[in-house]
């Protein structure tokens, strides 16, 4: 299996490493700590080494951070974890703060009123992220300094970092050597009139280099730092072993990464830096060398220059990564056969129900990993966003309730995210009603068409409208971008309300609107989409337009749609995409699959 069911922390857990933690910095003259989600790439998933959050608080979201002040830690969380955080953590001494609608620098201000001094990493927190949190804390007697990680020294037995094995991605799925990568992304660098770029993003250089690691579960990336030059040159540093047998183009010089010190220092710049993503030791040492140099090594702060153009999948990457879908869309048609007959008998549990669909998975020959921890809610478990089963919260699947399955694979080709939700027995009318809501914004989206240059946050409230109309909502964004057997929440386009980046054709994004009653059920559909030109229309304007293209086939739950609230093209939307499914799965079913997969897609 590659996933597990233990339970990774325990809240009892927390109030005696707290303790150490404060004794630690109170021996330290330091009067709070940062502790991040993030590891030093600032990455959603990390590593064992890196669960330095999970390990302090017993919280394991994927994004979250915690402030540790002498009377008082809180830990900052979003909308998708308000249930969880409450059932991981010690609540005598943690407390749960809503986040982003509080700011930790108020949160600190409102909490320190005499002289401090608070420590953090400088390898977990970017420039962006430390300017910010200055900037507010500006006026006060509350200083930020830089320490050597204080979870480390209190932690005695942290694992090992990680030093997974590297491999090369085929060029027939890349679709772009890495020689021409190098040179392409050099010429953007070329054009700004900068020396050198230092990348941190771990699936920036995978991609960048067209290789694949396995240092963060579920997760194919490579940990590693590198300094691209305009001249096409790229420094790697890296953990020698993770190279063995690996041959990198010509214009890559490996180092241990112990030398990015040095390397740092001997630019002359202009040297771009994404203040989102590198860390602040980075910006550091360019400026200590600026000083021992006398004049400054210029720092251009940028984006990332591989962001978009990793984000703009080229058509071998979305061929590849379409038929990973079909393939993927396979597997969990044999699953939801295999579910509708084995649920209604009241013996399956959610840990039973995620063992099954990594099984239809597996049964590929070609899963590589799942592409994150399958979330299968039964009943009220379904209204935690973000569930985890463990053997100590597994819960029957009970007929009368519904189960939330969100899940993907990971493959050579392709990364897949896909949720369904379904009734198990009979649906009740409160069930149907949200279902058949959440089901119209998930269309609204997939039918839409926008003006060139419009951003996620311009899109995703259609997603919303019909529960608003209803006084109803959810607390996570409408879609993350996707990469091809990458990360599965890939920037920087997104459906939010917070993205400002304009989509464009070859963004891989996800369609998951949801709707969740605490205590009671969850609702999530989610298909994958990828932005392409709109076909024309007739009567039109003469301006360009997009719209997204479905890549995930899997029938919707026809049991839980109140067909009379669907408008006409919404019900036209939903027999055509469900005749489609049955096209281009069926050929890849067994003979009982196929024929639930006709039952399931039969016209409404």
């Amino acid at each position: 299996m590659f996933q597990s069911f233990d339970a990774p922390t325990r809240p009892e857990d927390g109030p005696p490493r707290l303790a150490a933690l404060r004794a630690h910095l109170a021996a330290q003259g330091l009067d709070g700590f940062l502790v991040p989600r993030a590891d030093a790439w600032q990455g959603e998933y990390v590593s064992a080494h890196d669960e330095r959050l999970a390990w302090l608080t017993g919280f394991t979201g994927s994004a979250g951070f915690c402030i540790v002040l002498p009377h008082v830690a809180g830990v900052f969380i979003d909308g998708r974890y308000r249930v969880q955080v409450k059932a991981q953590v010690d609540l005598a001494a943690f407390t749960p703060v809503d986040w982003p609608e509080t700011k930790p620098a108020d949160w600190i201000r409102a909490h320190l009123t005499a002289d401090a001094t608070i420590g953090f990493d400088p390898w977990l927190h970017t420039p962006k992220e430390i300017n910010a949190l200055e900037a507010v804390l500006k006026g006060s007697a509350i200083r930020l300094v830089p320490v050597a990680n204080a979870v480390d020294a209190v932690w005695p037995d942290q694992p090992e970092p990680a030093r997974g094995k590297i491999a090369l991605q085929p060029l027939e799925f890349a679709g772009e050597s890495a020689e021409d990568k190098l040179a392409r992304i050099a010429a953007v660098l070329q054009g700004a009139g900068q020396e050198a770029a230092v990348l941190t993003a771990p699936d920036s250089i995978s991609w960048l280099l067209n290789i694949r690691g396995s240092d963060v579960p579920k997760n194919p990336v490579v940990q590693a730092f590198a300094i691209l030059s305009s001249s096409g040159g790229l420094d790697l540093f890296i953990d020698p072993a993770k190279l063995e047998g690996i041959a990198l183009p010509a214009a890559v010089r490996t180092h241990h990464p112990d030398a990015l010190r040095a390397a740092l220092q001997g630019l002359t710049g202009p040297v771009r830096i994404d203040p989102a993503s590198v860390p602040v030791w980075v910006v550091q040492e360019l400026q200590e060398a600026g000083r021992l140099q006398g004049d400054g090594i210029p720092v251009a702060p940028a984006d990332d220059p591989c962001l978009l153009p990793k984000a703009r999948k080229n058509a071998a990457e979305i061929a590849a990564t379409s038929e990973a879908h079909l393939r993927d869309g396979a597997a969990m048609v044999e699953f939801l056969c295999w579910l509708e007959a084995e649920a209604p008998k009241g013996r399956l549990t959610e840990i039973s129900v995620v063992t099954a669909l990594e099984g239809f998975r597996r049964a590929t020959n070609t899963l590589r990993d799942i592409s994150f921890d399958t979330i299968c809610g039964a009943g009220p478990n379904g209204a935690i966003v973000h569930y985890r089963v463990t053997t100590g919260t597994d819960r029957p699947v009970t007929p009368g309730e519904l189960l939330l399955v969100d899940s993907g694979g990971q493959y050579l080709d392709g990364t897949t995210d896909i949720t369904r939700t379904v009734a198990v027995g009979e649906p009740g009318a409160a069930e149907r009603e949200c279902f058949t809501r959440v089901l119209q914004g998930m269309i609204a989206i997939s039918r839409l068409r926008w003006p060139v240059g419009r951003a996620g946050r311009d899109l995703e409230a259609v997603a919303r409208y019909p529960l608003w109309l209803a006084g109803l909502d959810y607390d996570h964004g409408t879609g993350h971008g996707v990469g091809v057997y990458l990360s599965v929440h890939e920037g920087p386009a997104r459906l939010s309300r917070l993205s400002e980046v304009p989509l464009e054709p070859g963004m891989i994004l996800s369609n998951e609107p949801g709707y969740y009653r605490e205590g009671a059920f969850g609702i999530r559909i989610e298909n994958l989409v990828v932005v392409e030109e709109a076909p024309p229309l007739p009567g039109a304007d003469d301006r360009a337009m997009l719209a997204f293209r479905t890549l995930t086939w899997v029938p919707i739950d026809r049991r839980l749609i109140v067909p009379e609230m669907l408008s006409p093209g919404e019900r036209d939307w939903l027999n055509a995409y469900h005749a489609e499914v049955a096209a281009r799965i069926a050929p890849r079913l067994s003979d009982a699959a196929r024929a639930w997969l006709i039952s399931a897609t039969a016209p409404i």
